[in-house]
């Protein structure tokens, strides 16, 4: 009974690779990857449905067999280059407490702000776009790890 939560220890080995960009290949992601350590098993996630069905996303994950090579890997790679853009690496457990603490009402003031913004005013700082599409990718994420049930009303477009 001492588990608290949902990081166990499989997410902590366990890494998320954003910001790809949609040339790399899931062989390429590997062979960026397996020089510091054991990876177990990779998921290269790609558009279900849609006119993209069967393209990148644009991000992955990947489980080493242990935390450290996870680790190393995250110190190596956060940032590097891979086609010109800044990978984005982090530990998949870090993204669910990050997930959780952005849930405070001042990012769900910022998320009204940005739709309001968004509408052709111009005036969307480079914060709130960012804000804005992690809030999307985030909405996408939960979307694509619920059982499929159609819920349409989130989608304002």
């Amino acid at each position: 009974m001492g588990s608290h939560g949902y990081v166990d220890d499989k997410s902590e080995s366990r890494l998320y690779i954003g910001n790809l960009d949609l040339r790399i290949t899931e062989a390429a992601l590997i062979k960026m990857f397996s020089p510091y350590g054991k990876i177990v098993s990779e998921d290269f996630l790609l558009h279900t449905r849609g006119p993209k069905r069967g393209e990148p996303r644009g991000f992955a994950f990947i489980q080493y067999s242990s935390k450290e090579e996870a680790e190393l890997a995250k110190e190596k790679m956060h940032g590097k280059l891979a086609c010109g853009r800044p990978l984005v690496v982090r530990l998949a457990s870090e993204k669910c407490l990050l997930e959780t603490a952005n849930n405070s009402s001042k990012v769900t003031g910022e998320g009204h702000k940005i739709h309001l913004a968004g509408n052709g005013m111009g005036q969307t700082s480079r914060s709130a776009k960012i804000a804005a599409i992690k809030n999307k990718l985030k909405s996408i994420e939960e979307e694509s790890s619920r059982p499929k049930r159609q819920k349409q009303t989130d989608v304002v477009s």
